[in-house]
């Protein structure tokens, strides 16, 4: 490869990208190449991805097949099948990914005088096109790294981003440059590196969101609104900017729709509290599903408790989905409510949320939508789902703990009595009467959780600048490897094979209580969810009390993948007395 400008490699040339950058840019180049395959053979072990995790050559054995054929056990498929269709960055998902070193290897040696060969600047550009132009994804020049993936607007310089250069206005998906971003998976834990598989309970939060939760304490730090103080006002902007950060991430109607709470549960609550006590009354109907999650079960039970109304429960089928012909079946004038769960926190069933609305508001009931588990993972538009309420916690979408949000048609809120009484929320006092301030003031009484809001709003807006469907894509292609490389472990059974899921991946093992597979994944440095996940109802629906639950989020690798088939391999072989070390 020769261009009138090709370079002399010498060390600290400018013109050069330093050898990490390097590596990664050929690593990308040849995951690009539209004829690339797969090595043939079997998939690749969590060593050869992760040099820092140790597999011996009889765990080779194993994860090849080659080994316990006489215990009883199944080989994983050769290639883990076509799992995938295109991936991201158009590679085909079936291939192992190469490091930038090991595709130098395969295709010429190095040459023997310095730089020689070596492809220069302009061809570098050339070949990786998009990916390395692009201004949201390229250095600001050779030997300097950006402090995060993703730049600020600011530095875009007015350059147009088109659908040519970057498909879908974002740039390619960079699994490792997004995981520089978030600190905590520099940890080690028992001396492996932190693999975190627990983001249905919590996700991990980037540099941006930590950075702008230190920037409000230190620059910003005030109780909001009525005072005449600069910091008042700062702390005020922030707040409310958060709010329309949220109206924005919903496609909302208006920031009057966004309420801000703890999360999720307390959401949850406030409607059933506020709403349910003015409207629903003896022998009214409320339907949930066999899905939900504690928190949308409890609230209704307690207010049919309360009001003499009746719960009514659709059913789901053996796959994990709801039962359309059941639901409707439930369906009467005497409906006056359906609250749901967009995705399954146990099961990861994304249910037909649009259809689902639809035919309760046709018999004239309310509904609320839990997106707790949803909005991470996929687009999630309000208005196109036309529901009533909708609900998700700020910690399950790389926001602080304690933040949450209640959307609702701004109509419906007005109408709604405050569940809480307090500051903030009203407009008038005196001993005899009260009037209340519009939404969303009147369900925030007392000082909010500020900071947290302000936070969360950084943390969808580094989401929105990551793309949503960028992350519902390669979510959706580690999931499907996932499962393929999860169903050849023996004695492995998986809870919940809805066609439509995302993220979560609950399983038992044969032999093994889920709590002893927890903490035998903890001792690898994997983090897991093990128990019942307050989701008893649909556990005990397939005949269990609980599972183990990995769950997936963006920053999740294939790598990590193999490393989680490797130590439940493992921990089958040991209990079949193979005892591996």
């Amino acid at each position: 490869m020769t261009t009138s400008n090709q370079q002399t490699f010498q060390p600290g040339n400018p013109a050069l990208p330093d050898v990490e950058l390097l590596n990664r840019w050929a690593n990308e180049l040849f995951r690009a190449a539209p004829n690339s395959t797969a090595d043939s053979g079997t998939p690749a072990s969590a060593a050869s991805h992760n040099p820092s995790v140790a597999v011996s050559p009889h765990e080779r054995e194993i994860v090849s097949g080659k080994s316990l054929q006489t215990q009883g056990f199944t080989p994983l498929k050769p290639d883990l099948k076509e799992r995938l269709k295109e991936s991201v960055g158009g590679a085909p998902a079936s291939a192992a990914p190469k490091t930038g070193s090991e595709f130098l290897d395969t295709k010429q040696s190095l040459p023997k005088q310095p730089g020689a060969g070596l492809p220069s600047t302009d061809e570098l550009k050339l070949l990786l096109g998009p990916r390395f132009n692009s201004p949201l994804t390229a250095p600001a020049s050779f030997g300097q790294t950006a402090t995060y993936y993703f730049f600020d607007e600011a530095t875009h310089q007015g350059k147009a981003i088109t659908q040519t250069s970057l498909g879908d206005t974002h740039p390619p998906f960079d699994v490792n440059a997004v995981r520089r971003d978030f600190p905590i998976l520099n940890e080690r834990v028992n001396g492996r590196p932190l693999i975190w598989f627990d983001n249905a309970a919590t996700t991990q939060k980037p540099q941006a969101v930590i950075d702008r939760l230190s920037e409000f304490y230190q620059h910003e730090n005030s109780n909001i609104h009525r005072a005449a103080h600069e910091l008042a006002a700062r702390a005020t902007d922030a707040y409310e900017k958060a709010r329309q950060t949220v109206a924005d991430f919903l496609n909302a109607g208006s920031v009057n729709e966004i309420v801000f709470v703890r999360g999720s549960t307390e959401a949850i609550n406030l409607v059933a509290q506020s709403y349910g006590r003015q409207h629903i009354g003896v022998g009214d109907e409320i339907v949930i599903s066999w899905l939900e999650h504690h928190a949308n079960i409890v609230p209704w039970q307690q207010l049919c408790q309360e009001t003499g109304a009746v719960l009514r429960v659709i059913p789901v089928d053996d796959s994990g989905q709801v039962i359309l012909s059941e639901y409707k079946k439930l369906l009467n004038a005497k409906t006056k409510l359906l609250a749901f769960t967009h995705v399954s926190n146990a099961l990861g069933t994304i249910t037909p949320a649009q259809e689902m609305i639809a035919m309760a508001q046709a018999v004239g009931a309310k509904v609320l939508l839990d997106a707790a588990q949803s909005v991470s993972h996929l687009p999630v538009d309000v208005q196109a789902l036309n529901c009533d309420w909708l609900v998700f916690s700020g910690h399950k979408i790389f926001g602080p703990t304690g933040i949450g949000v209640l959307y609702g048609k701004e109509e419906l809120l007005n109408t709604m009595q405050p569940w809480q009484g307090g500051g903030n929320m009203i407009e008038d006092v005196t001993f005899e009467h009260t009037v209340y301030q519009p939404s969303p003031a009147r369900f925030e009484a007392g000082t909010g959780n500020i900071a947290d809001a302000v936070g969360l709003g950084a943390a969808l807006d580094y989401l929105s600048r990551l793309g949503i469907d960028n992350v519902a894509r390669y979510e959706h292609e580690l999931l499907v490897y996932a499962i393929d490389a999860l169903q050849g472990i023996p004695g492995i059974k998986l809870i919940g094979t809805a066609a439509d899921k995302t993220s979560v991946l609950s399983f038992v093992l044969k032999g093994h209580s889920t709590e002893d597979v927890g903490k035998a994944l903890n001792q690898a440095g994997i983090a897991v969810r093990s128990g019942h996940h307050c989701a008893q109802p649909i556990l005990r629906r397939f005949g269990v009390e609980s599972t183990v639950r990995p769950s997936l989020a963006f920053y999740n690798t294939y790598e990590e993948i193999d490393c989680l088939v490797t130590a439940l391999i493992r921990l089958q072989a040991n209990h079949v007395g193979l005892f591996l070390k």
